[in-house]
């Protein structure tokens, strides 16, 4: 591997991730509307088209992992930039719905290889045990992907409109992103010989599996969950009574919450093992929607905790797995994790937006609150596993200290 300065490594990966997350994943909270507008599509069907593209994200995250085990994530990287830019000039371009859709499909394979659980795994194979510090201070770099791509999408739509700004988005990950991937992040170590099987086929041995089917759950709990608060957290709040500038404002305590979490958590330096973040997380996040729930007087508190927690998820979903089971099987590991995660994120909104008009917010908000719960009783199934597991030496980090 040539040797490059970690933060370079790390920047250039947080500067692709605030591209490849705004061009994708928060494309169309902006560009949905104006599209709507102009073409006269319906909007369940734009949005709805995003939930295609996770379904095909998930559908190609194995594949992913596995390659970014073998020959390390700049070549992965490097074409997800570009799929992603192919399905933004078809979205650009598209005459009629049935491509627009096509599009997404062709955006959601670029998704895939381009967002945080292949950026986690090229981390992981780069500096192995040691790569906890990065993906964390990664996920900071991340926190601003709607902070800047929002405002830069408004601001391109009003002089380009929502096609132009497509395309100027396929132009911009051609011109940036794919030269800081080719530039900057460097070819993994190789790996040792040992190692090569599982780093392809991510084996895991009988002990091994209940873990991983625990931390699987838990992170296919925590995509629906944060997938619904995300899309339908406005209307929970309008619900409880608050104006919609009020929701707006109340809705906008959860980034720098979020922020907050995640500087906290880097500049701990790795003291303790990631299952307390995780552990850590999933509480936060409980407590945040059962105070929503039953509509504390203070809104804004159930919003930070649930904004911390949600931080700090992000950073215990790419660390946890390389301390769990250690870094020769991490990529292939993050990819089979990645499938069930993004798949809950895809069909998650309609389940909620069922639930809201079938039931009621307060249905909605007592289904959040059991998917938190639940969530909390498969992290101390983990705990146990783990124990039970002798805590062998995989699942400590070089430098850690040991969990009181």
């Amino acid at each position: 591997m040539s040797a490059r300065p970690r933060l370079a490594v790390v920047s250039a990966l947080g500067v692709v991730q605030i591209l490849t997350w705004g061009t994708s994943y928060y494309l169309l909270t902006v560009l949905a509307p104006p599209i709507a507008a102009e073409t006269g599509w319906p909007l369940p069907w734009i949005v709805g088209s995003l939930s295609a593209g996770l379904l095909v994200s998930g559908l190609v995250s194995p594949r992913v992992g596995r390659a970014i085990g073998r020959s390390g994530g700049r070549p992965v990287l490097a074409l997800a930039i570009l799929v992603l830019a192919l399905g933004l000039t078809v979205i650009g371009l598209a005459p009629s719905l049935p491509v627009f859709f096509a599009g997404w499909l062709i955006l959601g394979a670029g998704m895939g290889g381009g967002l945080y659980d292949a950026a986690f795994a090229t981390l992981g194979r780069l500096y192995g045990a040691g790569a906890r510090p990065a993906i964390s201070a990664l996920t900071l770099w991340g926190g601003f992907a709607s902070t800047v791509c929002w405002p830069l999408s408004a601001v391109l739509v009003a002089q380009l409109g929502w096609r132009g700004t497509c395309l100027a988005y396929a132009g911009l990950l051609l011109a940036l992103a794919l030269p800081l991937v080719l530039l900057v992040i460097p070819a993994p170590p190789p790996l040792p010989e040992t190692a090569a099987a599982p780093a392809g086929s991510a084996a895991l041995a009988p002990g091994e599996r209940r873990a991983f089917l625990c931390l699987a759950g838990i992170l296919t709990l925590g995509g629906a969950t944060t997938a619904i608060v995300s899309v339908h957290l406005l209307t929970l709040l309008q619900a409880r009574g608050a104006s919609l500038a009020a929701a707006v404002a109340l809705g906008a305590v959860v980034g720098p919450a979020q922020v907050g979490a995640r500087v906290i958590e880097m500049a701990n330096r790795g003291r303790h093992h990631p299952i307390w973040t995780l552990t850590a997380a999933m509480g936060l996040i409980a407590a945040g929607l059962v105070l929503l729930a039953f509509g504390v007087a203070w809104p804004a508190l159930a919003l930070v905790l649930y904004g911390a927690g949600n931080g700090v998820y992000s950073i215990a979903r790419g660390t946890l797995p390389l301390a769990l089971f250690g870094p020769p099987r991490y990529a292939p590991l993050v990819g089979r994790l990645a499938r069930p995660n993004l798949v809950a994120q895809a069909l998650a909104p309609s389940a909620g937006a069922f639930v809201l008009a079938a039931a009621g917010a307060q249905a909605a908000l007592a289904l959040l609150t059991g998917l938190a719960l639940a969530n909390l009783v498969l992290v101390a199934a983990l705990w146990r596993e783990r124990r039970a597991a002798g805590e062998g030496a995989p699942a400590r980090e070089p430098g850690s200290r040991p969990d009181r």
